[in-house]
């Protein structure tokens, strides 16, 4: 379904100006919470959080909570810590211990304690104990369970009282008299089962699950997979404590592309289109500086080969394909390296990895050399003055060397930093760029001061 959003802008502002309450509500009733957050970043600030004041909790709630990070801040520090706990009443657990997570530790206090819910209020604080980026972290607590020694008729009893706190009932989940998962129960079972059958007879045991203290990356792996749209959360003893959905897990997943993304273009920090100018130059200029003194490097191999200017000032014409060359070849391996870590699909030895990277680059050299060669003998050799067959073959083999160089550098330096348990997303931008481009060039007036002689 679409909507015409700049249409219902202009008809808000409207409404705004003549304080027209029943237009505001008319225009926005039957829009999803996404759609309205969507419109509500367009609109001024004021006008934002009057609109978010004047609807009911209920719809509000889920509006607060799609709304982009930097408003979604800005109105939080506006409500009061009751207005707040209305709202997060509204929330499942999940999306409300996000929410409080950003306040201040004494705001965070007072909403918890304007909870009326006193069961919500502390599935709340616990999922807050837990990292972020941990299954804990991503899990909500709103989930249905029944126990392996109920029968059918008072397991459906049982469901019913607890599906009144739940929004969807994805999954239902059979534990023991310790709350250990045990399986899952099928609802076909469940309907075509006579109803004093015990549940340990029909519910299936073979049953995927993730640890409280899982890495949030590991439980997109399992997930993808497995082909799961929901997964359970044990803690260290096996009991159940929460679920976590597919819609949870993407938005982790969409957090963590992006900010590779940025990494790989070389930004230290996330950073959003309206972010104040200190927040972009935080974000952008240490990998600045770092191409710079890449740069600088690079002058200083330069000026070790002053001497061939005289002799075979030609050869610097070359200079930018070799640098670029080796930068897209390092990019490149590097990039697949990375996106096979990402989501765990890389697999054999460090030295198999290499072999190959080695083949495929040296297949890719010898293309683009006998492509080099061959418009050097046609082309080129008309064009540049003193390019003649010898110099063609000096940058021909450079250009295989450099290109295996660039992909070893661009496999193994990946690799290297995920086993000292940095992000590996940080070797596909200006590292990788600038630290090739510098062995590129060195590799290349090195053969060529062997070939040529200077």
């Amino acid at each position: 379904m679409t909507f015409d959003k700049e249409h219902i802008i202009e008809e808000l502002k409207q409404y705004i100006r003549q304080k027209n309450i029943s237009g505001i509500r008319k225009t926005l009733d039957g829009l999803h919470p996404a759609d309205i957050a969507e419109i509500l970043d367009e609109l001024d600030f004021d006008d934002a959080l009057f609109i978010i004041r004047l609807l009911d909790s209920e719809i509000t709630a889920d509006i607060i909570a799609e709304l982009d990070d930097d408003l979604q801040e800005k109105i939080l520090k506006r409500l009061s810590a009751k207005e707040i706990a209305e709202e997060i009443e509204e929330l499942e657990t999940d999306e409300a211990a996000d929410i409080i997570a950003e306040l201040p530790d004494r705001k965070k206090e007072e909403v918890i304690s304007h909870i009326d819910d006193k069961e919500h209020a502390k599935d709340i604080v616990e999922l807050l104990r837990y990292d972020e980026d941990t299954a804990g972290g991503l899990m909500g607590k709103e989930f249905i369970k029944v126990n392996e020694n109920w029968n059918v008729l008072r397991s459906v009893a049982e469901m019913r009282k607890q599906a009144e706190d739940v929004e969807r009932v994805h999954t239902i989940y059979v534990v023991d008299d310790d709350d250990i998962l045990k399986g899952r129960l099928s609802l076909k079972k469940l309907l075509t089962t006579s109803t004093k059958t015990p549940i340990k007879e029909v519910y299936n045991d073979n049953i995927i699950s993730v640890k409280v203290t899982d890495p949030a990356e590991e439980v997109a792996r399992v997930m993808q997979k497995y082909n799961l749209f929901v997964v359970p959360v044990v803690d260290e003893l096996g009991t159940l404590v929460g679920q976590i959905t597919l819609d949870d897990i993407v938005d982790f997943i969409k957090e963590e592309a992006d900010k590779d993304y940025q990494m790989a273009a070389g930004l230290s920090d996330e950073v959003e289109h309206d972010d104040s100018i200190m927040q972009v130059l935080k974000a952008r200029l240490p990998w600045l500086i770092v191409a710079l003194l890449g740069g600088f490097a690079s002058v200083i191999v330069l000026s070790g080969f002053g001497n061939a200017m005289n002799k075979y000032g030609t050869l610097f014409f070359f200079t930018p394909l070799i640098a670029a060359t080796a930068g897209n070849v390092g990019v490149q391996s590097s990039a697949i390296v990375v996106q096979g870590l990402a989501n765990g699909t890389l697999s054999g030895s460090l030295w198999k990895r290499l072999i190959k990277e080695i083949t495929i680059s040296l297949i890719n050299g010898l293309v683009l050399s006998m492509i080099l060669l061959l418009i050097g003998k046609f082309l080129l050799g008309h064009i540049l003055t003193g390019f003649d067959l010898k110099m063609a073959i000096t940058v021909a083999i450079s250009l295989v060397a450099v290109i295996l160089m660039a992909s070893l550098i661009g496999t193994f330096v990946p690799l290297f930093l995920h086993k000292k348990g940095i992000d590996p997303a940080v070797a596909t931008g200006p590292f990788i760029t600038t630290s090739n481009d510098i062995f590129g060039i060195y590799i290349f007036f090195t053969i060529a001061k062997l070939i040529l002689g200077f």
